[in-house]
C-alpha cells in the first residue's frame, strides 16, 4: 500500500476504536436503543448530503428498498443495539475485542452456511482459533477470574454474528457505488430504529445528557459512522479488501489503549490471552501467516 493508504488505515483504526469509547461514555446517560437511533440518523443525514453533492441519488430505486432495510437491520440496527447494550456492562476494550471476531463469523456464514465461498485451510484454522479465543474470554467470567458479566459479552458476540450476516448479504450491492450502499442501509436502519427509540424513550428526557455526552453522540454519528464509512470505502477502492481488512487488527488495539488511558479500563490475564489467540486467528484467516490453500484438493 502507499503511505497515504497506510495513514488512512491507521486513522480508520483509531476512529473505529474510538467509537467504543464514545459509546461507553454516551450509553451511561442515553438508553442504548435511543443512542442507536441518534447514531444512525446523524450518519444518514450526513451521507445523504454527500449523495446529493455527488449526484448519486439516481441509484436509489424502489426495488432496492427491501434490501436496504434488511442490510440496515443486520449491519446497523441489531449490532449497534447489542453493542450498546453490552457496553452498559463491560468496558470499551473488551467490547472491541469481542466485536473483532466478526471476520471469524463471516467465514462461518459465507463458507459453511451459505456456500458463498469455498472453505480454505487457513480459514478453517483461523475460525478454530477465533472460536477458542471467545471461549477463553468468556471462561474468565464463568470461572470468576474476571468480573465482566457474561450476558454483556454475549451481546457483543451477537453483534459480531449480525455483522457477519450483513457482510454476506452485502454482496448483492456490489454493482452500486459504496456510498449509495452505506446511505441506503443507514436510511433503512434509521427508519427501523425510529419507532424503537420512541418506545424505549418513554420517561426519558432529551435534556438529561450532559454536553460531553452529546459530543460523544455527534462523534459516533459523524466521525465513527459517516466519515469512517467514506474512509473505509476509499481504502477498499485504492488498497483492496485484503489490505483494508487490516483495520480489524487495529480497532481493538486502539480501543484498549483509549479505554486504559481515558477510562482506566484493564483486562484480566485470561482476557489478554484470549485477545492474543484472536489476533493470531485473524492473521491466519487473512492468509498472512499460512498460505491460502483449499481445504479440499482441486479437481
Amino acid at each position: 500500500m502507499s503511505l497515504r493508504n497506510w495513514f488512512l488505515l491507521v486513522v480508520l483504526g483509531a476512529i473505529w476504536g474510538g467509537s467504543f469509547l464514545f459509546a461507553k461514555i454516551a450509553v451511561a446517560e442515553i438508553p442504548p436503543f435511543i443512542l442507536v437511533f441518534f447514531r444512525v440518523s446523524i450518519a444518514c443525514t450526513a451521507l445523504w448530503c454527500v449523495v446529493w453533492w455527488r449526484g448519486l441519488s439516481k441509484h436509489f430505486t424502489p426495488k432496492l428498498l427491501p434490501a436496504f432495510f434488511m442490510m440496515g437491520l443486520m449491519n446497523n440496527a441489531i449490532p449497534f443495539s447489542l453493542l450498546f447494550l453490552g457496553q452498559t456492562g463491560i468496558g470499551a476494550g473488551l467490547a472491541s475485542i469481542l466485536n473483532a471476531t466478526t471476520p471469524i463469523f463471516t467465514v462461518i456464514v459465507a463458507s459453511f452456511l451459505t456456500n458463498q465461498e469455498q472453505p480454505q485451510l487457513n480459514k478453517i484454522i483461523g475460525v478454530v482459533l477465533g472460536i477458542a479465543s471467545v471461549g477463553m474470554m468468556l471462561s474468565g467470567s464463568l470461572t470468576g477470574l474476571a468480573n465482566d458479566p457474561v450476558w454483556a459479552q454475549l451481546c457483543c458476540v451477537g453483534a459480531a454474528i449480525s455483522y457477519a450476516c450483513g457482510a454476506t448479504f452485502a454482496k448483492r450491492f456490489s454493482h452500486l457505488p459504496p456510498t449509495v450502499s452505506a446511505t441506503g442501509q443507514l436510511t433503512g436502519s434509521t427508519l427501523i430504529m425510529l419507532p424503537v427509540a420512541v418506545f424505549a424513550g418513554s420517561g426519558w428526557s432529551i435534556s438529561e445528557p450532559s454536553a460531553l455526552t452529546w459530543l460523544n453522540v455527534l462523534a459516533l454519528g459523524l466521525l465513527a459512522t459517516a466519515i469512517a464509512y467514506l474512509i473505509y470505502f476509499r481504502l477498499l477502492a485504492e488498497a483492496g479488501a485484503t489490505n483494508a481488512s487490516l483495520v480489524t487488527l487495529l480497532v481493538p488495539a486502539s480501543a484498549l489503549f483509549l479505554g486504559w488511558m481515558l477510562l482506566g479500563e484493564q483486562l484480566s490475564t485470561v482476557q489478554i490471552a484470549g485477545f492474543a489467540v484472536l489476533l493470531v486467528g485473524l492473521a491466519v484467516l487473512d492468509g498472512r501467516i499460512f498460505p491460502k490453500r483449499s481445504a479440499e484438493p482441486q479437481r
